[in-house]
């Protein structure tokens, strides 16, 4: 079993320092040897959302099952991270400042980028449009009360995960802005399951855990 490194660290963002944590393993202490990284954006600021989150900590958990050393950060304005919540405009300047981070660690990576609710909207967002960025994990999308149209032109392979009992992403609302959604492209909805995926999370494990291997088969398969 491989063992794992926590660094709780702090990264240097537009409106400050902003705090996060990263896992990384024996074998990627180095650096070169990493060929895929991922990065994990929290949910709403405003309603509790932290890097914390159960979610985000299962999503962060399975990516880095499966190989990958996982940064974590909470955005400007949570937890020791400085500045102000903007509303999720400058929060995209705090998702490229973690991706340019974890560039330089692991500077042969090409990068995961997986959000939450708010932190997929935001996230994915940034994901579409930044070159190191391979793939998206979108978990609990806001479709009703967000926009995420800009997914309608991502040509980049996306794994959405719904909860068909989600209030704020009905699932004809995920249905319908899918289909518009270029290919590459998976959808998987937990039957029953809230915003939180509550008592399901092993479900968004194994959505990940099957998608993202097809995608990069030089994955190994977790514990």
């Amino acid at each position: 079993m491989r063992k794992t490194f926590h660094r709780e660290v702090f990264l240097q963002g537009p409106a400050g320092r902003l705090e996060a944590s990263l896992w990384v393993s024996e074998a990627d202490e180095t650096g070169g040897s990493v060929r895929l990284a991922g990065l994990v954006c929290h949910p709403h600021p405003l309603y509790g959302g932290t890097m914390h989150n159960k979610v985000v900590f299962q999503v962060a958990r399975t990516l880095h099952a499966l190989g990958l050393p996982v940064l974590r950060f909470n955005f400007r304005g949570v937890g020791l991270s400085q500045g102000k919540h903007d509303g999720g405009r400058g929060e995209q300047d705090d998702v490229r400042a973690a991706l340019r981070y974890l560039s330089k660690q692991f500077p042969q990576s090409r990068l995961v980028l997986a959000g939450f609710s708010f932190g997929a909207w935001v996230g994915l967002r940034v994901g579409c449009e930044e070159l190191p960025v391979v793939d998206l994990i979108g978990v609990g999308l806001p479709v009703d009360n967000s926009d995420l149209s800009y997914l309608k032109h991502c040509t980049k392979p996306k794994l959405i995960v719904q909860g068909t009992a989600d209030p704020y992403g009905a699932r004809a609302s995920v249905e319908a802005l899918y289909a518009q959604m270029p290919e590459p492209r998976a959808l998987v909805f937990v039957e029953g399951a809230d915003h939180f995926f509550t008592g399901r999370l092993d479900a968004v494990d194994a959505a990940i855990r099957q998608w993202l291997p097809q995608q990069h088969p030089e994955l190994r398969a977790p514990a």
